[in-house]
């Protein structure tokens, strides 16, 4: 028998009969578990979770779904973890899963003692993640809230009680299927049929996806925010296509200020419940600049500087998704290397200055950014004078290793006049706007390339 706990979209909690409580038996099904090698993450490494105590892999062949479903056919392979520290709880998990699951299956025959770690783990490698409650209840509906919190995993847990307080701490605690032991024919399939179409359901629309263009300082007061935020606007102007700022220069970022835009919502709500931002959720979120430019802006009050890599991906998957360009103001936030932020078909803009400190910095960047899989670098002087009698080109050049790509002059009184106004250097045709303009036709007219998940960084 199978409980389904319908998941609220607000994330509130329901009282067990506001939501549909009806026990369900299935269709019968045949199959067999054969041994298999080791799991094996997305970068092809045998990957075993940290708190996990000599995990089992096992790969399962399915002969059953026709009586069960043909739809399941058209709904994808999925991946599964199955986490009980009672063998014979477990094994009776994973026999269910043998008559129905084509996909990878990995025991783990403990909870995790760690309830940051595991979490991040689990929803990376697994589609989705079975847990039994009996053996630790209060521990093991911990881990399940954590699951739910930190990614988009579906949870199932299961149990041989058929208790409601149970079932509603089950639903509290975001898992959206109670199973109960021992398992009917084909409950298990069932559950498998809605954790396939619900994983197919939450994906935002395929499309052509657009490129990512990430602002970065070496250091911070280098005007990354300025830059950022005028290449937007002109982006928007030179191309023609469907641009999208978005500041991660948290706590404090400042590109609606520079933009001259009051938001009504920002980065912080698409961060609140990340597991239920789709396309449609982010457009709601968005301010349109006068240039039709796109805008996720950053709280107006100080916000968490530590946001889940998890989130930012979400993020960046969607909004790559449903715009050409994807400009992100990222500050100095070098804590975020192992997100999409870094990834090799990226365009990094290091910004820096002609001062030592800056330098300095820009060097190691450069450094840690010239390996394979690594994002494409672009160096951005900004504030360049070229009348500089302290440190002069050949000194700058031999402390970025190569030249730079651009350089934007200094005119602070310009910059400080439209800050002042909320405007946009673009508007007026000067020696800044035309260098940051230049930048921007150099991306039009690039081809896009294409996007790959690894990362010198992962």
């Amino acid at each position: 028998m199978a409980q389904e706990i319908p998941a609220s979209r607000d994330g509130s909690e329901k009282s067990a009969g506001e939501r549909d409580s009806k026990m369900q038996q299935f269709g019968k099904g045949g199959g067999d578990l054969v041994e298999a090698g080791a799991h094996f993450g997305v970068d092809g490494t045998e990957t075993t979770a940290p708190w996990a105590q000599e995990p089992t892999s096992r790969l399962t062949k399915a002969r059953v779904m026709e009586v069960i479903d043909p739809a399941f056919h058209r709904t994808g392979v999925l991946s599964v973890a199955v986490i009980s520290p009672d063998e014979k709880r477990r094994n009776a998990a994973l026999h269910a899963l043998g008559e129905c699951q084509t996909g990878p299956i990995q025991e783990f025959p403990s909870y995790s003692p760690d309830l940051d770690d595991a979490p991040r783990t689990l929803n990376r490698d697994f589609d989705v993640i079975l847990v039994d409650l009996d053996s630790d209840p209060k521990c093991a509906l911990e881990l399940v809230k954590s699951i739910c919190i930190n990614g988009l995993a579906t949870v199932m847990v299961y149990s041989a009680q058929v208790d409601s307080d149970l079932l509603l701490r089950s639903m509290r605690s975001g898992a959206r299927e109670f199973l109960v032991l021992p398992f009917s024919p084909g409950a298990m399939a069932e559950a498998m049929v809605r954790a396939s179409t619900l994983r197919l359901a939450s994906r935002p629309p395929q499309k052509a996806e657009g490129r990512l263009l990430v602002f970065l300082s070496a250091k911070g007061g280098s005007g990354v925010t300025t830059l950022a935020c005028n290449f937007a606007v002109s982006l928007a102007q030179e191309s023609g296509k469907r641009i999208l700022l978005i500041d991660l220069n948290l706590p404090l970022g400042g590109a609606a200020i520079n933009l001259g835009i009051k938001a009504e919502h920002s980065i912080a709500n698409a961060f609140q419940d990340f597991r239920w931002l789709d396309s449609s959720l982010l457009s709601s979120l968005l301010e349109e600049h006068g240039s039709g430019l796109s805008v996720l802006a950053a709280p107006s009050e100080l916000a968490p500087t530590q946001v889940s890599e998890d989130a930012i991906d979400k993020l960046l998957e969607i909004a790559l998704q449903n715009f050409d360009f994807v400009v992100v103001d990222a500050g100095s936030k070098l804590n975020l290397q192992r997100t999409l932020l870094f990834d090799e078909s990226a365009t990094v803009y290091l910004v820096t200055q002609v001062g030592l400190a800056e330098l300095r910095n820009s060097n190691r960047l450069i450094s840690r950014l010239s390996t394979a899989g690594s994002p494409k670098v672009e160096i951005v002087i900004n504030r360049y004078d070229p009348l500089n009698q302290e440190i002069d080109e050949e000194h700058v050049t031999k402390a970025l290793t190569r030249p730079a790509e651009w350089k934007i002059p200094n005119d602070y009184a310009a910059v400080r006049r439209v800050q002042n106004t909320a405007a946009s250097l673009m508007e007026d045709d000067s020696e800044i706007s035309r260098a940051i303009r230049q930048m921007a036709k150099a991306v039009c007219s690039q081809r896009f390339r294409k996007r790959n998940s690894g990362s010198a960084f992962r």
